[in-house]
C-alpha cells in the first residue's frame, strides 16, 4: 500500500539547497545518516497533464497568497528565478535553488483536493466540496512528525 511520496532534488550545491528548503518548508526533518537531510513535505496532490513534448515531472509548493509567501521567503533570504505569472488556472513563480534548478511556487485558482491552512484539524477528502468544484474549505497544513 502506498503511504507517501519521496521527491528528489539534484543539486551541484546540496548543502546550500538544503538550507533553502529548510527556510521554505519550515517542516520536520531527519538526518537519514551521513548528513542526508530529509524534509517532511506538506500534503500533496498529483495530476497528469498532456504534452506534445518530452515527458517530465514538475514540483510546485502550493500557497494561498503568493505575494505574501514571496515576501515572507525573501525576508529569509530566499531568491526567486521567475516572477509571478498569471495563468487561467493559478499564479506561479519559481524559487531559485543553489547549485542549479528551481522549485515552483503556486497559488491555485481551481478546486483542489487539499484543505486550505486556515482552520486547523480538518482534512479534505476526494468527495469533499473542494474536490467537487465548490469553494475550498479550510484545513490543516501542519507538518507531520518525522517517521522516515
Amino acid at each position: 500500500m502506498i503511504y507517501g511520496a519521496h521527491a528528489l532534488v539534484f543539486s551541484r550545491a546540496p548543502g546550500e539547497a538544503r538550507v533553502i528548503l529548510e527556510k521554505v518548508l519550515k517542516s520536520d526533518k531527519i538526518d537519514a545518516g551521513g548528513g542526508w537531510t530529509i524534509f517532511a513535505l506538506p500534503p500533496a496532490e498529483i495530476a497528469v497533464h498532456p504534452t506534445d513534448g518530452a515527458a517530465r515531472f514538475d514540483l510546485y509548493l502550493m500557497c494561498q497568497d503568493i505575494e505574501k509567501t514571496i515576501e515572507e521567503l525573501r525576508e529569509k533570504g530566499v531568491k526567486f528565478s521567475k516572477p509571478v505569472r498569471e495563468e487561467s488556472w493559478g499564479r506561479t513563480c519559481a524559487i531559485a535553488l543553489p547549485g542549479g534548478g528551481e522549485l515552483g511556487l503556486y497559488q491555485p485558482r481551481h478546486p483542489t483536493v487539499l484543505s486550505r491552512p486556515a482552520a486547523a484539524g480538518r482534512k479534505s477528502r476526494a468527495g469533499s466540496a473542494t474536490a467537487r468544484g465548490r469553494s475550498p474549505r479550510a484545513g490543516s497544513s501542519k507538518s507531520r512528525t518525522s517517521r522516515r
